[in-house]
């Protein structure tokens, strides 16, 4: 890999994580926001994924990224135990998708970026996790009222199960616009 692919990655990793931040603020408009935008950020995710994937045609897409997100949780306070094993898992799965569907197959950057694009419900899965303290951190960081608003949103469980099914469709939505935005990337895998 040239110094230029690894310089387009880093910087495709920090607009990940940017991305990451805009849907972990969206939480100040409502906290069904927050609790819910994982739902479209595979929109966002996906030109990303697909373009680190189209420089990196071999391990790695996943896990460079997903981990720069680790590492910055990890330094920043923000990895709490359901993001850190949430995070490895839904890596690990979107790994083992593109190798079983091979590295240089567009169906396998396809079908990987469904479990990565469950990524930002990792870091929000807390909620559901470690309620009380959830709350209780709301409490001490929101407007008043904000944790009376936010437990409404914790207690839709029949919401929450109908966003993480509908993740699953904006996925692949979001890798089929990916593919028509960045038609160079997408031009370097078999189909």
């Amino acid at each position: 890999m040239s110094i230029k692919s690894t310089f387009h990655i880093f910087i495709s990793a920090i607009g990940y994580l940017a991305m990451f931040l805009l849907g972990a603020t969206s939480g100040i408009i409502h906290p069904a926001c927050y609790a819910y935008i994982g739902a479209i950020m595979p929109l966002f995710f996906a030109c990303v994924y697909l373009y680190v994937a189209a420089n990196l045609r071999c391990f790695g897409t996943a896990t460079i990224l997903n981990g720069f997100l680790f590492v910055v949780g990890l330094l920043t306070g923000e990895a709490d135990a359901t993001f850190i094993v949430g995070i490895i898992l839904l890596t690990a799965f979107a790994e083992i998708i593109r190798f079983l569907y091979s590295y240089d197959t567009l169906k396998g950057v396809r079908w990987s970026f469904v479990p990565f694009s469950f990524s930002f419900f990792a870091y929000t899965a807390h909620w559901w996790t470690d309620t009380e303290g959830s709350l209780a951190a709301a409490v001490e960081e929101m407007p008043a009222g904000y944790d009376e608003l936010m437990k409404t949103v914790i207690d839709n469980i029949p919401v929450l199960i109908v966003v993480l099914i509908l993740t699953i469709p904006v996925a692949i939505l979001g890798m089929r616009i990916a593919e028509k935005l960045l038609k160079k990337q997408a031009a370097k895998f078999k189909e």
